[in-house]
């Protein structure tokens, strides 16, 4: 058994990074008028998406209860409210759009949970009948698929045997099957060509598919997997950015972005206008890709701060 010092000294660890990483950081760049305008850049990440720096704002996972405190420092002025838009699971619908699989679509369109859906087409049961532990497999599946998991890197993230992880993604391919053929033929075409592309036809070249490094060639087929996917989100994350921009110049300083991290916009806004600018933007994000099987999905949230609305 542990001596009781390892918990405080792990305690003492995690809220030591928080101050230092976090409060003491975003003090450090405050500017003259009190308030952070950290930088987004362009052209760091591989797969388009923006990134965050000085600092970086993208990092703030509401999945981490230490961390999410963090976002209750990003308040809104008086007589504002902070607005947040979030794709729901876009990776997933664009999986579903570019693989064109019709069980996947027509479990996006039935309007159930989708984790909830897999899990049910998995164990072959009624959706009414999936258990927590099923739905929370079946989420692991969902997400590790999309970004080329191996059986082996599921069973570690779910806590099951190398044969049951191995089970899982078979049975979800078979749940799936074109799926499978879409990420089998975008490797194969990254192996004729050296790049894959995405959903508005960006290229990403991946010359680590022409490797004779066994790891870093089954690395390269991941990036090849993953980048149509995850390339292809960033691209609607902009073009909704640029159509958003024009909705909210029409307000002037009544609403402002303040904030992009990857699937998810924060504005400030008005409290007068937050009902009518919500609804503009919400239908803005949603209609990027048009005359495609299924729709994009954008949740809203309203509160004094990040945190709230999130």
């Amino acid at each position: 058994q542990y001596h009781p010092v390892v918990s405080l000294i792990l305690s003492y660890r995690k809220y030591s990074k928080l101050l230092n990483t976090y409060i003491d950081a975003f003090t450090s760049f405050r500017f003259n008028d009190g308030r952070i305008h950290a930088m987004f850049n362009q052209c760091v990440t591989m797969t388009g998406r923006l990134s965050s720096s000085q600092p970086n704002l993208q990092n703030l996972s509401v999945r981490d209860d230490e961390r999410s405190i963090i976002r209750k420092l990003v308040i809104a002025p008086s007589g504002y409210k902070i607005l947040s838009l979030d794709y729901s699971q876009i990776e997933l619908r664009i999986l579903a759009i570019l693989s064109n699989d019709d069980n996947l679509i027509d479990a996006f369109k039935s309007g159930y949970d989708i984790h909830a859906a897999t899990a049910a087409k998995i164990y072959n049961i009624p959706i009414s009948e999936v258990s927590d532990k099923q739905r929370r497999i079946a989420k692991a599946t969902n997400f590790g698929i999309v970004y080329g998991i191996s059986a082996w890197g599921l069973s570690e993230q779910i806590n099951v045997s190398l044969e049951e992880a191995k089970n899982f993604i078979n049975k979800f391919f078979e749940t799936y099957p074109k799926v499978k053929e879409f990420m089998d033929n975008e490797i194969k075409i990254c192996q004729e060509t050296g790049y894959v592309t995405t959903i508005l036809k960006r290229r990403r070249m991946v010359p680590d598919i022409f490797s004779t490094n066994y790891q870093t060639k089954e690395g390269a087929k991941r990036i090849a997997m993953n980048t149509p996917i995850q390339g292809s989100a960033a691209d609607i994350m902009k073009l909704a950015m640029i159509k958003v921009d024009k909705i909210i110049s029409k307000y002037k300083n009544d609403c402002r972005m303040i904030c992009q991290i990857h699937d998810e916009l924060l504005f400030e806004v008005k409290d007068e206008i937050i009902d009518a600018v919500k609804g503009e933007i919400k239908h803005a994000m949603e209609n990027v890709l048009e005359n495609q099987q299924i729709s994009l999905k954008v949740s809203c949230g309203v509160g004094l701060n990040w945190l709230e609305a999130k």
